[in-house]
């Protein structure tokens, strides 16, 4: 009697298990997308809270540009100044992007000092600059709100 030829499953196991990682993982990074408080809420201690009256923040400009690949690329420059009497490491600000309805589109944050640049020392003043190329089409066009985040004193 001729046996019939062994079926092979069309997916094997280990596929199967990395499409469903895939999968999790792009949710988690849509959420991610759709929800930026979540992932990035102000971290700010009861001392960097006190202390973030004695930073300013001038000079603030916002350009767009296109880059080489044609995509769009806002660009926001500026100085931070350090008016209190303490070093810091390091300051993170986030930016706050808002669409024509005023809800969040878009919240990054970002180092404007750092370390091994020097960090900021009091009276110093440096000049930041903060790219972004991911702007969602839904934004405002308006600069958005910056908001100290977090500082590392030295």
């Amino acid at each position: 009697m001729a046996s019939k030829p062994e079926a092979k499953p069309l997916f094997s196991l280990p596929l199967i298990l990395m499409a469903l990682v895939a999968v999790l993982a792009g949710g988690v990074l849509w959420y991610l997308q759709r929800h930026p408080g979540s992932a990035q809420g102000p971290i700010l201690t009861p001392e960097a809270k006190a202390y973030v009256r004695h930073l300013q923040l001038s000079g603030v400009e916002m350009k767009a540009a296109e880059n080489a690949i044609r995509q769009q690329v806002v660009e926001i420059t500026g100085n931070i100044t350090n008016n209190g009497t303490r070093h810091l490491k390091s300051v993170k600000i986030t930016s706050i992007f808002y669409d024509p309805y005023t809800q969040v589109v878009l919240k990054e944050r970002v180092e404007i000092v750092r370390a091994r640049s020097g960090g900021l020392a009091p009276g110093e003043t440096k000049p930041f600059r903060l790219p972004f190329d991911n702007l969602p089409e839904s934004w405002n066009q308006a600069m958005p709100q910056l908001v100290i985040a977090e500082i590392l004193f030295g």
